[in-house]
């Protein structure tokens, strides 16, 4: 299946009146039903009087692998390369501070979905454009659609103290500043026919272009605001066909050889009698911090992340087999389970675990996931009884390579499986804990899919886990197989599973074979073969290239912090290098050396605004409790709000509904926060700092040291640092 779509953004995500970034345009295209390639340019406009340095950072899916950094300034195009990142940032300071345009491309050192983007030196006047290329596979979905999603929304990750936080330097854009608009059209092949493409955003009717509905165009309705994920299901027919591609190489790189991805649907037949459907110990971990009393998506303020945890979680309750075991943990910046220990699952544990669900509340605070993983870790397994791992969270977390990594250092004992609770959900915890503990992931942004996927979930659950997972290849004997992929190590019915392999060889560009994936259940052996005889496929995007690569990275880069390898660093860096695929220890970097006349001018530093989910009218939820603080009273509250809104020039009902969101919103921070007279003066400093950051940001240079001495005195109060981190995680969107 191809798709080709461009997409067209217009002032998005930016806090500056004299600095714009438009994203112009996204290309995607779908391979072989399994692997998006897409192209992102985004615009910068320098309005400014004097040269401006410009950072951006925004989401990524985690599965990504960044390819491509490509620069444009006037008539001047600047191809990035991947440096090591400690080298990458050296070259880039040098330039700017040297008068040079330059740009600089990083992937988070703790989180592999967050990115940031530097372009610096830029002159007064000047454009600047840059290209992001990616290539990513899309997960099939319970319902066997197919899901791309375009990440817009960048919410607040807690960092736990002593760490570095991933998005406190980044403003958060308020909605109604700039107007986000998007325009985005696909043009759809496939070598199947098309059933039907849904979004969680209105579209146009498919149209059809071939009598067998191979060919299809869809775009998303006009007028469309990127102030949401984007979320595409592709439907099509025969979704569950094993296949094989080969990618040619091109000669001379490390990338020459002939690349193969295998595509394997294994069909697991268990016994309706298998012990495994009546036995297994059931471990729920619910995030119940701050932010998990959010909406779930902008289209329903009334539905909160938490109430779809709930929901998420009683119907897996109520769909346990008896006989098994099961507990229930809420966490946030401390945790507590419903019971001492795991119990057995009766008609009575189960009701009572049922009423307490249903007063569960997101109101623990931040959101401190180690310590109740860690718990739950240092209990010895039940016997007969596999341990299965549930989380529920909306994903704001700092420490996220940490807790991967706790996960999968106990994969032996368990499974883990998750849901990610809400737009913005972390994509790296909640696909990286799954992957690492030999579950499955799934993202909940709305209740209309919500059965299907726990269903899905909880049978993968109930299956006897595989052993003795092997794949055999039956091919010439000149050539050789290098894995790309780590080794398989967890397998269910009907769920896809994708490997990537180098092959060398004479006869490894016109090869004809077959490969079988063998594996055992309950004592029974199972065989899956693709036949292969094929040439590889002409395409010189090299998307199969940069996937296996990517695949290589990821695992050298958790071989580096479990420590044993001691040379996987420098073999991360060096496979990042050579295949231009970024990792977390390089980064791409351009200087554009065209230029003989440096930069003339002090460089103004400015942050662009990621787009955070919860940010309503003019108004932060966290500067809706401090003036509330401030108020003491909710009727004068309510009334500063109305006037504030009717001098906006906002139409009255707009104004109304508004204001009564605003209550709401701010009576339930407060049932969390209960206002305390002593921190009355520490809340009226901390709004007037947010006033001068939302409304006073053209004029930063001038108060930018006054606001840092307040915040100082903020944080020496006694007895409000945790409250403040806490409740800036939560809020501060």
């Amino acid at each position: 299946m191809y798709i080709d779509s461009k997409a067209t953004y217009c002032s998005i995500i930016w806090n500056h009146r004299n600095m714009s970034l438009v994203r112009t345009e996204t290309i995607l295209r779908l391979v072989g039903g399994h692997v998006a390639s897409v192209n992102s340019t985004l615009q910068y406009e320098n309005q400014e009087s004097n040269p401006v340095e410009a950072i951006f950072i925004f989401p990524m899916d985690s599965n990504a692998a960044v390819y491509r950094f490509l620069a444009r300034i006037g008539d001047v195009e600047i191809e990035a390369q991947v440096r090591e990142k400690e080298k990458a940032k050296e070259e880039y300071d040098d330039a700017i501070s040297s008068g040079q345009e330059a740009f600089l491309l990083e992937e988070s050192d703790e989180s592999s979905d967050v990115f940031r983007l530097s372009v610096g030196s830029l002159p007064p006047g000047q454009t600047a454009s840059v290209t992001v290329g990616y290539v990513s596979e899309l997960a099939v979905q319970a319902d066997h659609a197919l899901r791309f999603c375009l990440p817009a929304v960048l919410n607040p990750r807690y960092t736990p103290a002593g760490s570095k936080s991933l998005t406190a330097e980044v403003p958060g854009a308020r909605a109604g500043d700039v107007p986000y608009t998007l325009s985005l059209t696909m043009d759809i092949y496939s070598p199947s026919s098309i059933q039907s493409v849904e979004s969680n955003c209105p579209l146009t009717p498919l149209e059809f272009f071939s009598q067998d509905k191979t060919q299809a165009k869809v775009s998303l309705s006009p007028g469309h605001q990127f102030d949401r994920d984007v979320e595409l299901l592709l439907y099509y027919s025969e979704p569950h066909q094993p296949m094989a591609i080969l990618e040619a190489g091109q000669p001379g790189s490390l990338m020459g050889d002939t690349v193969a991805m295998l595509s394997f649907y294994p069909e697991i037949h268990v016994e309706k009698s298998s012990p495994m459907m009546s036995s297994g110990e059931f471990i729920f971990l619910v995030d119940r911090s701050g932010s998990m009393g959010c909406p779930l998506n902008r289209s329903n303020d009334n539905e909160s992340r938490i109430s779809s945890a709930r929901d998420t979680l009683l119907l897996l309750l109520k769909s346990l087999p008896l006989g098994c075991y099961f507990n229930i943990y809420g966490f946030g910046s401390h945790h507590e389970s419903f019971f001492p220990e795991s119990v057995e699952y009766t008609q009575t544990t189960m009701e009572t675990a049922l009423n307490k669900v249903k007063s569960m509340q997101a109101d623990f605070g931040g959101t401190e996931i180690l310590p109740p993983l860690q718990n739950i870790y240092s209990k010895p397994c039940l016997p007969s009884h596999p341990r299965q791992l549930f989380l529920f969270t909306d994903g704001g977390v700092g420490n996220t390579k940490a807790v991967v990594d706790l996960v999968k250092r106990y994969a032996h004992s368990h499974r883990c499986f998750t849901f990610g609770i809400g737009e913005g959900a972390s994509s790296a915890l909640v696909n990286g804990m799954a992957e690492g503990g030999s579950g499955h992931p799934q993202f909940i942004t709305g209740s209309e899919r919500m059965q299907p996927k726990v269903m899905q979930s909880l049978q993968y659950a109930l299956n006897p886990v595989a052993k003795d997972i092997a794949m055999k290849w039956n091919i010439p004997a000149e050539v050789s197989v290098t894995p790309l992929s780590p080794p398989v190590n967890v397998l269910f019915n009907l769920k896809r599973v994708i490997q990537y392999f180098q092959l060398t060889g004479q006869n490894a560009s016109n090869m004809s074979g077959s490969v079988s994936l063998h594996y055992i259940v309950e004592d029974k052996p199972f065989e899956n073969k693709i036949s292969l005889n094929l040439k590889p496929d002409a395409d010189n995007s090299m998307l199969l290239h940069r996937l296996g690569a990517r695949k290589a990275i990821v695992d050298l880069e958790g071989k580096v912090r479990e420590g044993d390898d001691k040379s996987a660093k420098e073999r991360a860096v060096e496979l990042s290098i050579q295949s231009g695929v970024s990792s977390s220890y390089t980064a791409f970097i351009g200087v554009n050396r065209e230029n003989k006349e440096p930069v003339q001018g002090p460089l103004l530093r400015r942050l662009m605004a990621a787009r955070r989910l919860f940010t309503y009218g003019k108004y932060t939820l966290l500067e809706l409790y401090c003036l509330y603080v401030c108020c003491c009273d909710l009727m004068l509250f309510r009334k500063l709000i109305f006037k504030k809104m009717t001098v906006s020039g906002n139409p009255k009902g707009d104004t109304v509904h508004w204001v009564d969101v605003y209550c709401n919103y701010t009576k339930n921070i407060c049932c969390v926060f209960p206002p305390q007279p002593e921190f009355s003066s520490v809340w009226a400093t901390v709004l007037a700092v947010l006033w001068l950051h939302g409304y006073k940001a053209e004029s930063r240079d001038e108060w930018q040291f006054v606001a840092k001495k307040a915040m100082t005195w903020v944080r020496a109060q006694s007895g409000i640092e945790e409250l403040f981190r806490s409740f800036t995680y939560i809020h501060i969107h």
